[in-house]
């Protein structure tokens, strides 16, 4: 059972929490309709995304098998056969199907079928063109926000569209970062990487912080936000560039070569920031009444 779950990567399903983010910022958390709806719309993104997984170890299991930590993963070292693999790809793809049916919409239908074709492709080709890929990663999170808005009727932002897509171009550039280090150090070569190099990402990695300070410092010094969430919402930059300085230090500084996601997992200071920002989030749509 244990290699069923690590074959779906159910430590994963954290990503599909941006599903909630449209009923968190428009103050409708509390709202059980709502958030029943995107219960289901993170199980919907959690069962296409497993599925998708389940491909991409099938796609790669001659390669993984070559691979100092990859070897261990359930399809690769054997522990689950091709075909139990593609058993589980197809009740996950129909499990998906009938949470949409009876649960979503046509938006919705569209989205994951977005999502769920375009990672085919991701795992089949697309994968090994250079900025292509982590275009395709970043996009999916902006899909799981899309899908959490549809499910529950509420209109995503600019804003939140432009800081999750910058947001997930970080992920993602960290990511092949920190594959790119460990391939050099383990001799592997790796064509989805053939398109990259140490500088370039650094400095992809550098504009993209940029980027997502900058933007939200304009998010929070909108009169829109301003006038939504209060003035004090300016204080939560500070979080945001800790937060910031924080990642560029573990990866420039302590050459951490963990993808980001795992970086915050295993960094408590970071935790701490994430957690603050969140909390002050909370104060201010929820318990602001004197705005």
């Amino acid at each position: 059972m244990l290699n069923y779950l690590k074959l779906i990567r159910v430590n994963q399903w954290v990503k599909n929490l941006f599903v909630f983010l449209p009923i968190f910022f428009s103050g409708n958390l509390l709202n059980i309709d709502l958030f029943i709806e995107s219960f289901y719309g993170f199980l919907i993104f959690s069962f296409v995304a497993s599925s998708i997984y389940i491909i991409n170890d099938y796609v790669d299991i001659e390669k993984d098998k070559k691979h100092p930590e990859k070897k261990n993963r359930p399809l690769a070292s054997g522990k689950i056969s091709k075909q139990n693999a593609l058993i589980l790809f197809v009740i996950l793809v129909i499990v998906t199907s009938i949470l949409i049916y009876f649960f979503g919409n046509k938006y919705v239908a569209i989205l994951v079928g977005i999502y769920f074709f375009m990672n085919l492709a991701y795992s089949f080709k697309l994968k090994q063109i250079a900025i292509l890929d982590v275009m395709i990663i970043a996009f999916g999170f902006l899909l799981r926000v899309f899908v959490g808005g549809y499910m529950t009727g509420i209109l995503v932002t600019d804003w939140t569209i432009l800081l999750v897509f910058d947001l997930a171009l970080i992920l993602a550039l960290g990511k092949r970062r920190g594959e790119l280090i460990n391939a050099d150090l383990q001799g592997i070569t790796r064509k989805s990487l053939d398109g990259y190099n140490l500088n370039f990402l650094n400095s992809a990695l550098a504009i993209t912080c940029t980027v997502a300070v900058i933007c939200y410092m304009m998010f929070i010094l909108s009169p829109e936000t301003q006038s939504k969430f209060h003035h004090y919402i300016i204080y939560t930059f500070v979080f945001v560039f800790a937060a910031v300085l924080r990642y560029l230090q573990q990866t420039f500084v302590f050459s951490k070569t963990e993808s980001p996601t795992k970086l915050i997992f295993k960094d408590h200071f970071l935790q701490i920031l994430i957690i603050m920002w969140g909390i002050c989030y909370v104060l201010l749509i929820y318990f602001n009444h004197g705005k």
